[in-house]
């Protein structure tokens, strides 16, 4: 069993007829995702990779039953993406877009409050529950369905874990890119919880980096828990210069708040095992299984 996502979801993609998402839209189909339709406005009633297309995500839940929808819509419209499928009630919504002004994102954050809809994003590379369903831009070349969670704000370094979890023979259940914006949708705590919760999960690794509090809170989740489940930590950016910002908004730290440091020792204090590199996240994986 993964979480989040599973072989029975049916996925709409907003924005699919565009050059991003027809591109991603085929790669998900290819690898066994049951995408159903896509959405945009003004093509309703038209066909794009065999499939509907809608001009509303209310439109498309209502034709094909659709329980997540991926967004690739420009920065400047994706907020506006993401509450019109948290409006239309949509279970799951996973918004690969980068650069989405912070500002959108709070109205967004107001939006989901009380919502029936759980966000993976911006600026995320997907979901992957391996064999079962991709939503999003991640590549499936070494994942291999296990028992291992990961919970990550680097898409490059999932990509160097599922790797190394692969080949330990460990496997992933569920692999979750939560965005690296500083205002985005579920963070390390939520994901945690959901992986504690999962029986086909046997642990889960974090993979953090500076700038913004998701390490702390995950810290808060593993001392107030205790869950039985190894939680294992990576957090990258040890070395990286104060007050500039490394690759996106959410890596930043300033006046030495929010550096790696503070946020490695919260999560050892609190139960978490430390991987030293990231060479080493798998083998230390591996030690802490019963």
């Amino acid at each position: 069993m993964a979480i989040l996502v599973g072989q029975n979801t049916k996925v709409i993609c907003q924005g699919m007829t565009g050059r991003t998402g027809t591109f991603y839209t085929e790669r998900a189909k290819a690898y066994g995702t049951k995408v159903v339709a896509g959405v945009r406005p003004g093509k309703g009633g038209t066909r794009h990779l065999d499939m509907p297309v809608f001009d509303t995500v209310a439109e498309a839940v209502v034709a094909t039953g659709a329980t997540a929808s991926i967004v690739f819509v420009p920065a400047p419209s994706a907020a506006s993406a993401m509450i019109e499928a948290i409006d239309a009630e949509m279970p799951l919504v996973v918004c690969v877009t980068e650069r989405v002004p912070m500002l959108d994102m709070i109205r967004v954050k107001h939006r989901l409050q009380g919502s029936k809809t759980q966000l993976v994003g911006p600026n995320s590379q997907g979901v992957l529950a391996p064999g079962l369903c991709k939503i999003g831009v991640m590549s499936t070349v070494h994942e291999r369905r296990g028992r291992i969670g990961i919970i990550s704000r680097s898409a490059s370094l999932t990509s160097e874990i599922v790797a190394q979890t692969s080949a330990a023979g460990l496997g992933q259940s569920t692999t979750i890119g939560i965005g690296g914006d500083a205002v985005h949708g579920l963070g390390f705590a939520e994901c945690l919880d959901m992986f504690m919760a999962d029986p086909e999960t046997d642990g889960v690794i974090l993979i953090g980096e500076i700038g913004g509090s998701e390490e702390e809170q995950a810290a808060e989740y593993v001392r107030a828990n205790r869950p039985r489940k190894p939680v294992v930590a990576l957090v990258a950016g040890r070395h990286a210069p104060p007050e500039r910002r490394m690759g996106h908004a959410g890596t930043l730290t300033i006046f030495g708040r929010e550096d790696a440091e503070p946020k490695i020792e919260a999560l050892r204090s609190a139960g978490a095992l430390i991987a030293p590199n990231a060479q080493t996240v798998a083998e230390t994986m591996r030690r802490a299984l019963p």
